[in-house]
C-alpha cells in the first residue's frame, strides 16, 4: 500500500483493478477544507490518460514492477519488438505505448522496459537521441540573423529545426521529450 501523499511522477498504483502509472501529481492544501491529492494518471491497459483527486494519506495498492535495460529491434506494422537485455526473451509492444518519441526510435537503440508478471507494462525511450542528418539545405553564408535556423530530416524520418552549420551526415543529438535540437555528438 502506498499513501497518495507519496505520488509522484514513475509510481504504478492498483485502481479498480487496472495498473496506473502517476503521470504527474500535485498536493493541494486549500484554505478552507482538507488536503486533497490531484494526480494525471495513465491506464496502461487502455493507454488512456486522465486526472483523478485523491483525499491526502489515503492509501491505495502499488504494483510492484520491475525495471531493466532493453532494447529496440525492428517493427512490424503497427507491432514494435523490444528485447529483455538481461534475457533475452523478446516481446511485441504497441506503437502507442512508446507515445510521440516513437519519431525518433531507431533499430538497436537502449530502452528501458517495465514489467510486471512478465508483462511489458511500459518502455521508456532515453532523454537523447544521436540521430544522422540525412537531408538539410546548405546554410548561406551571411545568413546569420540571431538563433536562424533550418530544416533537417533525420534518418527517422522526422524533421527538426538545426542551426545553419549543420550539414548532411552530421549526428546531432535531439531531446525525445521535446523533439529539439540539443548538440551536435
Amino acid at each position: 500500500m502506498i499513501s497518495t501523499n507519496d505520488f509522484h511522477s514513475g509510481v504504478f498504483i492498483v485502481l479498480d483493478g487496472q495498473i496506473h502509472e502517476v503521470v504527474e501529481s500535485q498536493h493541494v492544501k486549500p484554505g478552507k477544507g482538507p488536503a486533497f491529492v490531484r494526480a494525471s494518471l495513465r491506464n496502461l491497459a487502455t493507454g488512456a490518460l486522465y486526472e483523478r483527486t485523491f483525499n491526502a494519506g489515503v492509501k491505495v495498492e502499488q504494483a510492484i514492477v520491475e525495471r531493466r535495460p532493453g532494447q529496440y529491434l525492428y517493427p512490424s506494422g503497427d507491432t514494435l519488438f523490444v528485447m529483455d537485455n538481461e534475457t533475452y526473451e523478446q516481446f511485441p509492444v504497441p506503437r502507442e505505448m512508446f507515445g510521440e518519441q516513437v519519431r525518433f526510435l531507431k533499430e538497436n537503440m537502449p530502452v528501458d522496459l517495465v514489467l510486471h508478471e512478465g508483462r511489458v507494462l511500459g518502455v521508456h525511450m532515453p532523454n537523447v537521441a544521436e540521430l544522422r542528418v540525412v537531408e538539410t539545405e546548405p546554410g548561406v553564408r551571411g545568413d546569420t540573423a540571431s538563433n536562424a535556423t533550418k530544416n533537417a530530416r533525420l534518418e527517422t524520418g522526422v524533421t527538426v529545426r538545426v542551426p545553419l552549420f549543420i550539414e548532411n551526415g552530421d549526428v546531432l543529438k535531439i531531446d525525445t521529450r521535446t523533439g529539439e535540437y540539443i548538440g551536435r555528438a
